[in-house]
């Protein structure tokens, strides 16, 4: 794995590159939350119809594909917090804290049950 980067670093290069292309006049919030979904849309067309053994074998060719899936929807996540003044690093570490109280581990783990069936 290369260098990780923050997730400033990410949002300052995805920035630059929007605004490179003077796309910001095409970026309000609801359209961007549009594209965000339909990159996911995107991601999840990898694994439609296709059991673990068909995704097992699938990932052998296509895990560089669904990469490139999964960094456009990061595109979307890190234009979209930031245009709205969000901190995602913040809003993801409040959000873990909050899902902890929801899904305790003693309770939790090795379930797939929903925080109120626990």
């Amino acid at each position: 794995m290369g260098k990780m980067r923050t997730v400033d670093d990410l949002t300052r290069k995805v920035i630059a590159f929007r605004d490179a292309r003077d796309w910001k006049q095409f970026h309000n919030p609801k359209d961007v939350a549009l594209s965000l979904m339909l990159e996911a849309g995107e991601v999840m067309e990898h694994f439609q119809w296709k059991n673990e053994s068909d995704i097992k074998e699938y990932l052998k060719s296509s895990k560089k594909l669904i990469g490139e899936e999964l960094a456009d929807v990061l595109y979307w996540v890190l234009l979209l917090s930031h245009d709205l003044d969000i901190d995602i690093e913040k809003a993801l570490t409040g959000k873990l804290v909050k899902n902890g109280k929801k899904y305790p581990l003693k309770k939790s783990k090795g379930s797939k049950k929903k925080y109120n069936e626990l």
